[in-house]
């Protein structure tokens, strides 16, 4: 009897994540080969592929990720369904008093941390995201200085993982990336060796996560903004950490745009809905503005990794930490808690949680006690 074949590549991926617009467009498939490309925030297939297991199929966040297998392989122990992932400590943070002159948004963290393991040679290049007038594109650098250049908030879907498979095409080994729960979420598939090579060898030096609840689909966001403000008059973009509910517009002119975050979800990618983490719980230190205090960042350490970066960063004054108000910790874990319980409960809805089908691949896999009490 011939033995069956279970096929985990570009036709499984098309239809099951491209065809049914689950995709955020991460970049993890781009520049892996020359069958896929992204444009405007969409992922297309320019030309079909037969191999029956590829590394689109398994660097997608979207397909088959079995949170288990990562959080072991990366944690030392199960998925717990924790709101904010496993972690070691969670801290307040802002650039410190050696990047006083840079202006980053919000409090810079991000920035600082980059510009740290660059400078001190953690990382051999960071995989960021650019701007090109409105557009998000991916940019790889090597320059710490250039780190700054790429320091503002972009809120659109970005292929920036498509940086880090060339970066490592290029020969590069220890990679930063700045990264969404999805593009996060890949890296950890990517780190795991999925398709098991035996020269296999992690190219990622630190993994920095953001927090995100959505992105914006560039695509839809573009003729949105063109029809209340000239697009090349704008210089910054901005959500404010809540109670605010606004998306801001900057002018070059000094003027201001403020938009309802209401009519900025009806334009979020479909597959941002059945994301279930808000704080990229699979990066080696996760940052997100802080509730209330727009100047400031939310810093959580996962790993060891991470948390030997931001020691010495703090101590060679690149950054300033200080206590997490209680409340606001309370109030992150809620947030984070609720996006869980929302995705996870319309991916469980829809058929896309543990899938026994061969035919039907799932989303996301976990243990059957984790997923009750999430869904509880």
């Amino acid at each position: 009897m011939e033995e069956k074949v279970l096929k985990r590549g570009q036709e499984e991926l098309r239809k099951q994540v491209l065809e049914t617009r689950l995709c955020t467009g991460c970049g993890a498939c781009i520049d892996l080969c020359p069958y896929y490309r992204s444009y405007r925030g969409k992922t297309a297939v320019l030309f079909p592929c037969v191999i029956d297991e590829g590394r689109c199929f398994a660097y997608c966040p979207k397909i088959e990720v079995d949170l288990d297998e990562l959080s072991g392989r990366l944690f030392g122990k199960p998925y717990d369904g924790n709101p904010l992932g496993s972690y070691q400590s969670i801290t307040a943070a802002q650039a410190g008093d050696r990047l006083k002159d840079i202006a980053p948004q919000a409090g810079g963290t991000v920035s600082a941390l980059m510009y740290f393991a660059l400078k001190k040679g953690y990382i051999d290049g960071a995989a960021l995201t650019d701007r090109k007038g409105l557009i998000p594109v991916p940019r790889f650098v090597t320059d710490a200085e250039d780190v700054l250049a790429c320091s503002t908030s972009k809120y659109t879907a970005a292929p920036t993982l498509s940086a880090v498979n060339q970066a490592v095409k290029d020969g590069y080994k220890n990679i930063g990336l700045v990264g969404t729960p999805c593009q996060v979420l890949a890296t950890a598939l990517m780190r795991s060796n999925p398709l098991k090579a035996d020269d296999f060898v992690d190219p990622f030096g630190l993994v920095v996560g953001l927090f995100c609840t959505w992105a914006i689909d560039f695509r839809l966001f573009e003729p949105f903004l063109a029809e209340r403000i000239e697009i090349s008059r704008i210089r910054k973009i901005d959500i404010p950490p809540p109670p605010s509910e606004i998306l801001e517009v900057f002018g070059d002119n000094g003027t201001k745009l403020e938009i309802s975050l209401d009519e900025i979800r009806a334009i979020v990618p479909n597959g941002c809905s059945y994301c279930i983490d808000m704080t990229s719980e699979f990066s080696d230190l996760s940052v997100g503005v802080m509730e209330g205090r727009p100047d400031m960042n939310t810093l959580i350490v996962r790993t060891d990794r991470g948390r030997k970066i931001v020691e010495e960063a703090e101590k060679e004054g690149y950054l300033t930490l200080s206590t997490m108000p209680e409340e606001n910790l309370e109030h992150l874990i809620w947030a984070a808690g609720n996006k869980k319980k929302r995705g996870l409960a319309k991916a469980q809805d829809e058929g896309m949680v543990n899938t026994s089908d061969d035919e039907t691949k799932a989303y996301l896999r976990m243990s059957v006690e984790v997923l009750g009490r999430l869904t509880a």
